[in-house]
Parts: C-alpha cells; structure tokens; sequence
C-alpha cells in the first residue's frame, strides 16, 4: 500500500514523478520555458477578435 501524507498525498507517486523530471522525462513546460511576450500577444488578440465578434 502506497505511503500517504496527512494531506493524502501519495508520496511513492510523487517520487516517482520527481524521477521522471529529474531524467527529463516529463512533458511539463516550464515558466522559463515560456514566451511570456508571445503569449501576451496571442490573449489580446483572442480577446481583440471577441470583442468584434460580440458588436456584430
């Protein structure tokens, strides 16, 4: 049986994961890895396109 913390975290999983990361092996991307000037851009356009969209 999988050892739990208090707050019911499963500890063998989070091991696990925590390995995973370590050998490169995750697909998380992480906020360095973000183009946080391209992203910005992509969310005013998207919220640029609603608006038009919401006046017709």
């Amino acid at each position: 049986m999988a050892k739990r913390s208090k707050a019911g975290t499963n500890a063998d999983k989070v091991r696990q994961q925590n390995q995973a990361s370590q050998a490169g092996l995750t697909d998380t991307e992480f906020a360095s890895e973000t183009d946080a000037a391209a992203v910005r851009q992509a969310n005013q356009q998207s919220q640029n396109a609603s608006k038009s969209k919401n006046q017709q």
